[in-house]
Order: structure tokens, then C-alpha cells, then sequence
């Protein structure tokens, strides 16, 4: 390669990298509804849209939905009674509650904006109380953007990634880097949503105990043949009833925005989950 080709190239990969840590820099907000400085480069609008587009394929791949009203309804009525109970009432988000037919995998996920889901799988091995702190976790997904938060961590890293490589050719060792901040960072978000499932459950009138059952259930399911946590995007179960636990502890009582963001940047320090 001659001389000026690469000094070229290696300006060209910083001014890439550059653009990406600027418009990081620029992204950077505050969770109202959880005080946590996030890399956020959507609007709640865009959320919303983007959770509402993907719901019917989402449905599509676990079998659609359950084809029972009345356990339809049951779901919707915990949902909602969870909403109702907690600042997730106020977030610009619509939350909806899915029951998919699928009675194999046990999993439940939420999509950007509110569209929430639950396998039967999982929902058939749950009393209602256990349902909640399922509900609840996911309503910590939608509230604390993590769908939004990982889409711009993932931008960020590709971006970098493009610089580096074209800079200097280590677009690999970047790349691996950024998947495992990304691991990271991900099970921080089961965290701080455990957390916040445990609240809603608490405001709403559902024993938080409950939520360390479904843990053990969590844990059951996938086996003795578990991915080790450094390599998966979930925390251990049993770590996760540690931190559930430190929760409870707490007692909160969700009221002012105030008093609930100071109590959940304490809980997150304790957990050792730093803010960006």
C-alpha cells in the first residue's frame, strides 16, 4: 500500500470514529421516569411506531395468539392493574398485553413503545401474582428504553467498527468488544427491570416473593445445560434473586418521581450498575 493511501485511510477511520463518539455525546439523555442517563436516538413516538409495526410478526412466530378470551382477559386485567399502579401510567407509551399460543417456549418479551408478550408456556406455569412480576419486568423494559438504548449501542459499535477497519484493520478486536459491552449492558437492563417489576407488584397489591418463584421457575426451565452468564444476555437466575431481594428490602412505595428515581439510582449503585 503506498504512503499516502494509508495515512488517507487512517484519517478517514478517525473522522468515522470521531462522528460516532460526537453524535454519542449528543444523544445522551436522562430517563425521566428512572433518572438514568441513557444513548438514546429515538423519540418515544418513534418507539411506539416501531413496537406497533412489528407486533403482528412477532405474534407470527410464536403461533399468534392464544385462542382463549378468558385467559386473554386475565392477562390484560394484571397488565393493566400494573400500569395502573405505577408511573408506567404516565410514560407517552400504549401498552399492550399479548398471550401467544406458543406452548413450548417458555419466554415473554417487550417491543419498543408498550407491546408487550407472554408465551403460554410460561403463562401456564404461573399464579396470577407471578404473572405480575413477569408484566411488571417487561413494563421495566418499556420504561427504561432498553429497546431504544441497545438500538443506539448497536449503531454506535457498527460505526466504530467501520472506522476502525478502515483506519487500521482492527475492525475485528472492535467489534468483539462491543459485543460483549453489549452482553454487558444487557444484563444490566434484566436488573434494573427485576427491580422494577418488583415495584409495580408491590403497588399494585402482589407479594413480591412471588417474584422470586418465577425466577425458579426461569431456572428450571432452561436446565442443567445453562449458558454460563458471562456468555449470556440474562444474569443468573440466582443472581437475579439476589439483586430481587435487595429490592424488597428496600420497601418501596412508588409516589413522587422524585423519591423514585433517588431510590433506584441507590438500588443501581448497590447492584453495581453505573449510569452512562
Amino acid at each position: 500500500m503506498r504512503r499516502g493511501s494509508w495515512k488517507i485511510r487512517i484519517f478517514i477511520g478517525i473522522a468515522i470514529v470521531a462522528f460516532a463518539l460526537i453524535q454519542r455525546c449528543n444523544n445522551k439523555e436522562e430517563n425521566p421516569y428512572t433518572g438514568r442517563v441513557q444513548n438514546i436516538n429515538m423519540t418515544s413516538e418513534q418507539e411506539i411506531a416501531i413496537g406497533l409495526q412489528s407486533a403482528p410478526e412477532m405474534a407470527q412466530q410464536y403461533g399468534g395468539l392464544y385462542p382463549d378470551e378468558r385467559l386473554q382477559s386475565l392477562v390484560d386485567f394484571v397488565g393493566n392493574k400494573l400500569v395502573d399502579n405505577s408511573i408506567a401510567r404516565e410514560t407517552p407509551y400504549k401498552y399492550d398485553f399479548h398471550l401467544l399460543a406458543d406452548d413450548q417456549t417458555i419466554n415473554a418479551f417487550a417491543l419498543p413503545g408498550g407491546q408487550i408478550f407472554i408465551t403460554y408456556a410460561l403463562f401456564s406455569k404461573l399464579n396470577e401474582a407471578q404473572l405480575a412480576g413477569v408484566l411488571g419486568h417487561e413494563i421495566g423494559h418499556v420504561i427504561g428504553r432498553h429497546s431504544a438504548e441497545r438500538i443506539a449501542d448497536s449503531n454506535f459499535w457498527q460505526t466504530v467498527t467501520m472506522g476502525a477497519t478502515v483506519g487500521a484493520d482492527a475492525g475485528g478486536i472492535v467489534s468483539s468488544i462491543g459485543q460483549n459491552t453489549l452482553l454487558k449492558n444487557g444484563r444490566g437492563d434484566e436488573l434494573e427491570s427485576d427491580e422494577l417489576g418488583v415495584w409495580f407488584m408491590i403497588n399494585s397489591g402482589y407479594e413480591p416473593n412471588e417474584m422470586i418463584e418465577v425466577m425458579k421457575i426461569l431456572k428450571a426451565a432452561a436446565g442443567p445445560n445453562r449458558v454460563p452468564e458471562f456468555q449470556s444476555s440474562h444474569p443468573d437466575p440466582e443472581n437475579r434473586i439476589d439483586k430481587i431481594k435487595d429490592a424488597m428490602m428496600a420497601d418501596v412505595r412508588i409516589g413522587r418521581h422524585t423519591e423514585f428515581i433517588e431510590k433506584a439510582v441507590i438500588l443501581r449503585e448497590t447492584a453495581g450498575l453505573k449510569s452512562d
